[in-house]
């Protein structure tokens, strides 16, 4: 068999916009840029600034949903048809919906990430949702984007509860691969990308603490430099590595289990980001696989910056647990793994942590 691996190509730093011209004007002499409302604010008098020698025709909301409907009304514009690249601005939803649209229309797209949620900026999939906001499906790319520019000082002023859930969501991707790889003789890109997900861990337990205090002060620093790159090219690498096969099997694993399960709670989606019911799940996956030693580590972790470690921080109670643990059981996202997942060992794993919160 006989593949391509195309990893993402990135700059770093407090001035990285302008090297726009210097990356992008290759590729044609005109961007249109798609992204959210903040984003885009957040960007444009920088990019604006940072490009002389191409013309940007439009600045365009993306439509507030990464779906297929978006994308029809976007392909309409004006702007879109006439430019020769795409810039993709702001957070992941309106990242994804600029590089499916770029993916379908045949242009190059670039990608300007304005917080540090997730790894939309640097990976080859979108992540697709129904016009209702509900979940569709992933949508797989051959290329990431042609070149990501992180702009630490932008994301230093974003909202710093986005960086703080994103951490959560990025050391779950090392502890999901690792697990679910675990004793297979897996193809050199799976093996690559498991091995790839350590730097989605020991750079946040290490540097993120201090990381999200500069966030919060809106301090761009090294810590947070190391935070968002584990992040945004880490937990990239990782995907496009796990997922050459167009398949989730060592992508995912039972912390997004507990995650999908629990998103049947309305309360769920309404007041609580993505990463941060992530990390509680990883809390209960490493209860479930018996890893004392990351356990301590990562629950001393979330104390320290407020990430979820009980029930209660998500709004939930014991009384429903049955029901949570039947449905996080039947998840596909722990079909690949190990050993068999049980709903007994599940509720011995939420029980355990409550009781390791009491101490």
């Amino acid at each position: 068999m006989s593949y391509d691996i195309y990893l993402p190509s990135y700059s770093i730093g407090t001035d990285v916009y302008k090297e726009t011209d210097r990356i992008c004007r290759k590729y044609g002499e005109s961007a249109v840029v798609i992204g959210g409302k903040r984003g885009m604010a957040a960007a444009k008098d920088r990019l604006s600034a940072a490009v002389s020698e191409m013309k940007i025709l439009d600045w365009i909301w993306y439509g507030g949903e990464a779906s297929y409907e978006n994308i029809e009304n976007l392909k309409k514009e004006k702007a879109v048809a006439s430019a020769d690249m795409i810039f993709a601005v702001g957070g992941g939803k309106a990242i994804d919906t600029a590089k499916a649209l770029a993916e379908i229309i045949g242009k190059p797209v670039f990608t300007f990430p304005t917080i540090a949620s997730n790894c939309a900026a640097c990976t080859s999939v979108s992540i697709m949702y129904n016009a209702d906001g509900s979940f569709l499906k992933p949508f797989f790319f051959a290329r990431p984007p042609a070149h990501s520019f992180i702009d630490t000082e932008v994301i230093a002023k974003s909202p710093a509860r986005y960086m703080w859930a994103g951490m959560g969501d990025t050391y779950a991707k090392y502890f999901e691969s690792s697990i679910s790889s675990r004793g297979e003789k897996v193809p050199h890109y799976i093996a690559l990308g498991a091995a790839n997900a350590s730097m989605c861990y020991g750079p946040v337990m290490e540097y993120g603490a201090k990381a999200y205090a500069d966030l919060e002060a809106g301090r761009e620093s090294y810590e947070l430099e190391q935070a968002v790159l584990a992040i945004i090219v880490s937990t990239a690498v990782a995907s496009i590595l796990l997922t050459t096969d167009k398949v989730i099997d060592y992508n995912t694993g039972l912390a997004h289990a507990i995650f999908y399960a629990l998103t049947a709670y309305p309360h769920i989606e309404r007041n609580h980001l993505h990463g941060e019911v992530v990390s509680y799940g990883v809390l209960v996956l490493l209860l479930v696989d018996g890893n004392e030693e990351d356990f301590e580590r990562v629950f001393a972790f979330s104390k320290s910056v407020g990430l979820p470690t009980r029930l209660a921080d998500i709004e939930m109670d014991t009384d429903g647990l049955g029901e949570l643990v039947k449905a996080a059981a039947a998840m596909k996202d722990i079909e690949h793994n190990p050993y068999v997942i049980t709903e007994e060992m599940l509720e011995k794993a939420f029980l355990e942590l409550e009781k390791r919160n009491q101490i």
